[in-house]
């Protein structure tokens, strides 16, 4: 699950030029403003994905044993009992059937390729409604600073990320499903685009404090049981180093370069957002190696974090974990 939020922070006007900046990117005399089309489809084929789901799911014809089906109207479309799936969804073996992440198939049946189908599949309609809201808030106006090649690279790479630390971690546990991986991406990205472009931000202090409260607040949601935190935290994690590497933004005094003289034209970027490039993009390569080999190895990433299981959920005496 992911929100979005206002209170944005503001760019300077600069020497020249006037630049209208809401928090996903500026508006410059060379800034292009890109027609959204790849989140509408990808809201479009994980609706669709979901029919898909319950056609296959065909409660009436399976049956449960705690109970009847919901909304039985809906014929073959119709829920599982709301004390099996109380997101309004399918059986946990439909998901399985249809792509959901499952350890012990990615490991030992060489099905590599959930990593990828779980983050299209969702576990209930309102499962499905909160992601697609969260990323229709998010994702148009990101697809729109930055387009959709960045923006797509960021979500899937992001979902990518998200179920590698859900299978390290969670194992044969469960089985996970849903788009939240690649939401918290977003997410991490627009954190970092904040910070690899500082210095054209005014109010950056409002800005940074909104977006972590926002980053902070869906984290801790995590923690209840039968959410994936693994996959929020991997996936923010990778859309986080990935915002460094696709969305720096070139500095003023270069898109007025046209004002100054050709033995004075100052550099694209700032030697700091180099640097936050290459490391960024180390870290990202080198997380994605080692995790990878450490999955495919069988390795359980509780072995070397005997406590990073209190970051998937917290016990209470209103719930147990281990359920």
């Amino acid at each position: 699950m992911a929100s979005d939020g206002d209170g944005k922070g503001r760019v300077a006007t600069a020497p020249g030029g006037g630049y209208g900046y809401g928090y996903g990117g500026y508006e410059g005399p060379e800034d292009r403003k890109w027609w959204p089309w790849l989140v509408p489809t990808v809201i479009v084929a994980c609706i669709a994905v979901f029919v898909v789901e319950m056609y296959e799911n065909n409660c009436p014809k399976h049956g449960s044993q705690l109970g009847g089906c919901v909304a039985g109207f809906l014929r073959r479309f119709s829920f599982q009992p709301l004390r099996e799936n109380p997101l309004l969804g399918p059986s946990s073996s439909t998901l399985e059937k249809m792509g959901a992440l499952d350890w012990n198939k990615i490991v030992h049946q060489n099905q590599g390729w959930r990593l990828i189908s779980s983050i299209w599949l969702h576990a209930g309609l309102i499962h499905l409604v909160v992601n697609m809201l969260s990323l229709l808030f998010i994702g148009i106006r990101l697809e729109q600073q930055f387009g959709f090649v960045r923006i797509g690279a960021i979500y899937l790479l992001s979902g990518f990320g998200g179920s590698v630390l859900s299978a390290l971690f969670l194992r044969n546990n469960y089985i996970s499903v849903g788009a939240s991986g690649a939401l918290f991406g977003l997410l991490g990205s627009m954190l970092s685009e904040l910070l690899m472009n500082w210095t054209i931000y005014s109010n950056k202090a409002a800005a940074i404090i909104t977006l972590l409260f926002i980053i902070a607040l869906n984290l801790a949601i995590g923690i209840l049981p039968h959410v994936d935190n693994f996959a929020h935290i991997g996936g923010f994690a990778t859309g986080f180093l990935l915002g460094f590497v696709l969305l720096a933004r070139p500095q003023f005094s270069w898109m007025e370069r046209h004002e100054l003289p050709q033995t004075n034209q100052p550099p694209k970027y700032k030697a700091y957002q180099y640097i936050l490039w290459v490391v960024a993009l180390v870290l990202l390569l080198v997380g994605f190696v080692i995790s990878l080999v450490m999955l495919f190895k069988g390795k359980n990433g509780n072995d070397g974090c005997h406590w990073c299981h209190y970051l998937n959920c917290v016990p209470t005496s209103k719930w147990k974990c281990n359920t």
